[in-house]
């Protein structure tokens, strides 16, 4: 058993989300009971994974994506409303990083992902802002891409949809999990045969075909499961607590 107060402690020296300017506010969105006995961690702190949370007599949730999102409609009504209450009904508390969970070099989703495909992090994709998240990987044998998909197809569990590009061999792979398909362009500029992210959108299509590199939409929960259940298991390991992962289902 670990107090809150411990788990957040360890979390906020892990991640340091201090240092990113970020679309959610990161740590404690929720408080529930003092103490934690048992962590349920998933993507998205959904009702769904909450009532699961309170089947499995959870102490508290740890999420990438959790609430207060900026630009939102503030007010706790409906599906909010009907989250927030369960919550305090329950005294479940949840906690959630977004930014800090993506680029931490061993515990993020980035590195996690790149550990699952046998991806390296060779270079950073923005290498000159050391606070924005993705990666390159530099391959020692180059791959064809029908072996890239597979791979993902193998680990992800779902078949990326895949806009061609112009390399036969990939040798120089960029990634960043979620949604990351803006990110594109740099990979392109930054020599990139293949890019790897969770989602895409009109536009991706076009630059991908334009500048001749392959783009692999891999999933938005698919490539982000990872960084959250590594995250758990490092709580687990250090504070003694009980971790469960609960993936809830989303083919997006």
């Amino acid at each position: 058993m670990a107090s809150l107060t411990e788990i957040m402690q360890l979390l906020q020296s892990t991640l340091k989300p201090q240092l990113f300017n970020d679309y959610c506010p990161n740590g404690l969105q929720v408080e529930g009971r003092p103490h934690i006995k048992r962590l349920v961690t998933g993507v998205t702190a959904c009702q769904a994974l909450i009532d699961k949370a309170i089947e499995l007599h959870a102490d508290a949730i740890l999420v990438h994506h959790g609430f207060f999102w900026k630009n939102e409609n503030p007010c706790v009504v409906g599906m909010k409303k009907n989250r927030l209450q369960t919550l305090l009904k329950h005294d479940i508390s949840v906690l959630a990083y977004h930014l800090p969970l993506d680029a931490h070099a061993e515990l993020g989703n980035n590195a996690q992902l790149a550990q699952k495909l046998g991806l390296n992090m060779a270079e950073a994709l923005y290498p000159d802002n050391p606070k924005q998240v993705g990666n390159i990987a530099v391959l020692a044998q180059a791959i064809t891409v029908d072996a890239l998909i597979g791979r993902c197809q193998q680990i992800l569990g779902q078949t990326p949809l895949h806009i061609a590009g112009q390399a036969t061999a990939l040798r120089r792979i960029g990634f960043c999990t979620g949604a990351a398909q803006g990110f594109i362009e740099q990979a392109a500029l930054m020599g990139c045969d293949a890019y790897i992210s969770g989602e895409i959108s009109e536009p991706t299509v076009h630059i991908a075909r334009e500048m001749g590199i392959h783009y692999l939409a891999a999933g938005h929960h698919a490539t982000e499961r990872y960084g959250v259940q590594a995250l758990g298991d490092f709580l687990a390991a250090k504070l003694g607590i009980e971790h469960i992962f609960v993936d809830i289902e989303n083919p997006v």
